[in-house]
């Protein structure tokens, strides 16, 4: 009898850098800019990012990093460059809950 778990693969674990360049590029293409006019120091809102679009990038986010993120990140970390250092610990806890299985 073979005792294989269905979730073989690893979750991967992600930077704050490489989240932040992800959710530049990703704001971008929302808001029809190009990533270097997107400044990581800046709230999220000075952008004009609707809620729609702030939905459909946290449900992006979710499937790139393997966990569900609360929508309440967004005002909790207004900022690229906060958002994205949460989401890397987030990933690191995310990624080290599969070793305690």
């Amino acid at each position: 009898m073979s005792h294989s778990t269905p979730e073989t693969t690893k979750k991967q674990s992600y930077t704050a850098e490489e989240i932040q360049a992800w959710l530049v590029s990703h704001i971008a293409e929302q808001l029809g800019v190009e990533p270097k006019d997107i400044d990581v120091s800046q709230p999220l809102d000075s952008y004009g990012l609707e809620s729609a679009q702030a939905m459909f990038l946290v449900s992006k986010a979710e499937k790139l990093f393997g966990f569900e993120l609360s929508p309440i990140l967004l005002w909790h970390y207004p900022t690229i460059e906060t958002l994205s250092q949460r989401l890397a610990e987030e990933s690191k806890a995310s990624q080290s809950e599969i070793f305690e299985i």
